[in-house]
């Protein structure tokens, strides 16, 4: 299951090897599509790859830090560091390729 991230927690889960983060809301119909994905990468990649979600309603602060603008956004970290960013729905062949690459 995908970690859900709030600002105390997000550099502590983050911080080492790769993750990717997903940033969404419970309104928003694009997200409700992501967020399967999401969870089955979760499954997928546990032990290999942090794979977390931020309410973008609940940590405002988060979305504001990394420049979300629209939802959802997907940023891949490398120990703590955002190394790529993709805006709106993508399919899970792609998260994992960009997540394997990191690797």
């Amino acid at each position: 299951m995908a970690v859900a991230l709030t600002k105390d927690n997000f550099t502590s889960k983050i911080e080492s090897g790769v993750s990717i983060v997903d940033f969404w809301a419970p309104w928003c119909g694009p997200c409700k599509m992501q967020l399967p994905i999401v969870e089955e990468l979760s499954t997928e990649l546990e032990g290999q790859a942090v794979i977390g979600k931020v309410n973008v309603d609940e940590e405002p602060e988060l979305a504001s830090q990394f420049g979300v603008m629209s939802i959802p956004t997907l940023i891949l970290f490398k120990d703590g560091q955002p190394v790529d960013k993709m805006v709106g729905l993508q399919s899970k062949d792609v998260l994992k390729n960009k997540i394997m690459g990191q690797m």
